[in-house]
């Protein structure tokens, strides 16, 4: 209590994102996480969040957490090409549209802290609030900030000012966090993404094959969809005998190739099954039902479906990309792939076919520890409310 029994003034957060889920529906990628950590960042400061949206412009409030959108003249934004010019117009209306949606929240409630999420055009948006109102920001840096803007020498030059103006730079890599300080020239934090899953009755792992397989996220390149079908389409009869049923969860713009391997698969006879995205809740029970879940991307940092599968105890079948070969090395939290091929995918299917999934637990029990967004949160409203004294 403060004085004559008045309670403090509660810490005010702003998040500023163009990953904010506008459903459950489990294709929102990056924006699940976010709505996880500006729910659980809720419990310990009040908490505004401004984001994008492709309909129309609205605020909604609950509780402590308040949403503030702003409408955008295309979506999805992640891809407008800034050398394209049809699509300099919507990228000029969506800088200006969410910088005066920020500006209107900052100024009318002088929040203690923004947090940009991500680097660009967020983290833009957050070093004006910092030039106008003198609010301090941060930057939780994803890793297409750094690979793909950052090879833009226009855009790579603003990246740099964004991040080092910033109070405090995140990345949810660890390699990642390393390539911020390079660019940046300061320190950078490694705070993972995570989510919070609710699980029910987990279902023990198979004590001996056949074993459960699934796949769940985007059917895109980058996530390697491609190599863990092909894979399965090598695995021999006698390798099939161990698989009790693979099912593949996702969508996106490899949707016909899916389908099309999928449907070969399923004429030979193979127990392969297909399906749409997940919300949290049937993600969590499609990752209960598996005894090893599949993870064949081509680029990633940290994917959120490890601390997905940390959470809930299944192992992972993953190729060796971003921090994945270095965690390993911590403790094995599956079978880790040779390569990023389909041979070496292929091998990696085969020796955790061999292998009983339950001894890997006791390591992924560790690793969830570790990917806990409940902490996350708390630990980054603590240091908010230390620099603000």
């Amino acid at each position: 209590m403060g004085i004559a029994g008045l309670r403090p003034k509660r810490m005010h957060v702003v998040l500023v994102t163009t990953s904010y889920p506008e459903s459950s529906s489990g294709s929102e990628a990056a924006g699940g996480f976010v709505a996880e950590f500006a729910k659980q960042l809720a419990r310990h400061a009040k908490v505004t969040v401004v984001a994008a949206t492709s309909g129309s412009a609205s605020v909604r409030t609950e509780g402590e957490l308040s949403v503030h959108r702003f409408s955008v003249k295309r979506w999805p934004l992640s891809l407008l090409r800034p050398f394209h010019p049809a699509d300099w117009w919507p990228i000029v209306a969506t800088l200006k549209d969410g910088r005066r949606t920020l500006d209107a929240v900052v100024s009318s409630n002088r929040p203690d802290y923004v947090l940009a999420l991500w680097a660009l055009p967020s983290g833009h948006w957050a070093k004006a609030m910092l030039r106008r109102y003198g609010v301090p920001y941060g930057v939780w840096a994803l890793g297409s900030d750094i690979w793909k803007l950052g090879r833009i020498p226009v855009l790579r030059s603003y990246l740099v000012k964004v991040l080092a103006g910033a109070d405090r730079c995140y990345a949810d890599g660890l390699r990642l966090a390393e390539e911020v300080t390079n660019l940046s020239g300061r320190p950078c934090d490694f705070m993972p993404s995570a989510r919070q899953l609710q699980s029910r009755e987990s279902r023990d792992l198979a004590g001996m094959a056949p074993w459960r397989l699934a796949f769940l996220g985007r059917w895109h390149r980058n996530k390697g969809i491609d190599i863990f079908l092909e894979s399965l389409s090598q695995l021999s009869g006698e390798d099939w005998e161990r698989i009790a049923e693979v099912r593949v969860h996702g969508g996106g713009p490899l949707k016909e190739d899916v389908h099309r391997i999928v449907g070969e698969l399923q004429a030979q006879g193979r127990p392969v099954r297909v399906g749409g995205y997940l919300d949290t809740v049937n993600a969590t029970e499609l990752i209960e039902w598996t005894d090893y879940l599949a993870l064949p991307s081509r680029i990633e940092s940290i994917p959120v479906i490890f601390s997905d599968a940390a959470q809930l105890g299944r192992p992972l079948i993953a190729t060796p990309i971003g921090d994945l070969p270095s965690l390993f090395d911590r403790r094995e939290f599956g079978v880790l792939a040779s390569a990023v091929t389909v041979d070496a995918y292929t091998d990696a299917l085969r020796r955790a076919l061999r292998t009983p999934p339950g001894q890997f637990q006791p390591q992924l029990a560790e690793f969830a520890k570790e990917f806990n967004i409940a902490d996350v949160a708390r630990e980054f409203a603590t240091y908010v409310e230390e620099a603000a004294k």
